[in-house]
């Protein structure tokens, strides 16, 4: 491995273009060797300043680019699973931005691809399980101290949605954050999913069903409740409330920047997943570095991946049949016993 491990970068719209600048200005360990997306004149511009960086249309060529030797995909989801499998056929270290792969099915296919390999190669971009508060909490309920967890209390509002965005995105997009953090802070998996539809606010694009209400039972019954509001309209906010035999736990409050003018005092509010998660997605990106240059796979993993989207893919039956829906997971194969 060289002495700055090289990375490829799949993708340079809004996520991808984040990350070359992450690489680039904050990560330590780790270079730019190349970036693809299929608009060119988008990845040159996302790499503008910097040199030796290989720019290319495709994901194969830019895998295959001199210097590559590990892969962050942040391109659309339906693109990542060919992405993926392409990184394991050349021995590849990934981070792959969520969802790992937007159908379960193909997510099952990555699982086993990777499992024939017999080592793990990727990591999964949930980056909450890097944020500050999260991993207070996630260490509190580890510890015992509130006896063990009843509920877990959600919200997660975003100022606006995007034109593409669809009924069923607000589950596979959206609230695939929640399942993993709910996976991870209980250690337990999801068993069914029910999707309940609240009025429709006036501020949502015709046609949207926003916000949902979303629940979650546990195989050891615990349960969690997802409010998700993708067109709140004020600001971007994201919380969770752990409800535990002996006391709760409750994180995403912590106050931002107060602004006093013109008579009034007010709290600054992020508008974006990129200004709430900062922090998040650079510690996410220092310890992806960190471990592939010492050889080694942290974090979620494939598994991980493949279990949000089939709790996803259950949600969105759930919120097109108005009914609870079982979430059913493939055997899990040895190689995540072991990590």
């Amino acid at each position: 491995m060289s002495e700055l491990l090289g990375v490829a970068v799949l993708g340079a719209g809004h996520m991808g273009a984040d990350h070359v600048r992450r690489l680039d200005r904050v990560v330590s360990g780790a270079r730019v060797a190349a970036v693809a997306d299929p608009d060119a004149d988008r990845a040159k511009e996302a790499v503008a300043g910097m040199d030796g960086v290989a720019v290319h249309t495709t994901a194969q060529a830019a895998l295959d680019a001199p210097g590559v030797e590990a892969v962050l995909i942040a391109s659309p989801g339906e693109a990542h699973e060919e992405a993926l499998l392409a990184a394991f056929a050349r021995g590849l270290p990934v981070l792959c931005e969520k969802p790992m792969v937007p159908d379960s099915a193909g997510a099952l296919r990555v699982v086993e691809a990777e499992a024939r390999g017999g080592r793990r190669l990727a990591q999964i971009g949930f980056m909450r399980r890097y944020d500050t508060e999260y991993r207070q909490l996630k260490s509190l309920l580890d510890g015992g101290r509130l006896g063990r967890p009843l509920m877990l209390h959600c919200v997660h509002r975003n100022v606006s949605s995007p034109p593409h965005f669809t009924s069923a995105m607000l589950v596979t997009s959206s609230v695939s954050h929640e399942i993993d953090a709910a996976r991870w802070l209980l250690g337990q998996e999801l068993t069914a999913v029910s999707v309940l539809r609240p009025r429709p606010s006036a501020g949502a694009p015709a046609g949207l069903i926003d916000p949902q209400f979303v629940l979650f039972e546990t195989e050891r019954g615990a349960l969690v409740d997802v409010e998700i509001f993708v067109n709140c309209g004020f600001g971007y906010e994201v919380r969770c409330e752990a409800v535990c035999e002996s006391g709760s736990a409750r994180i995403g409050e912590a106050h931002g920047m107060l602004v006093t003018a013109a008579g009034a005092a007010g709290e600054e509010v992020p508008q974006d997943y990129l200004v709430r998660f900062a922090d998040a997605y650079d510690r996410q990106v220092q310890a992806w570095v960190d471990a592939t240059r010492r050889g080694r796979v942290t974090g979620p993993g494939a598994w991980d991946g493949y279990a949000a989207s089939v709790a996803a893919e259950a949600g969105v039956r759930s919120l097109e049949t108005g009914t609870r829906t079982p979430v059913v997971l493939a055997p899990r194969p040895a190689l995540y016993d072991q990590s």
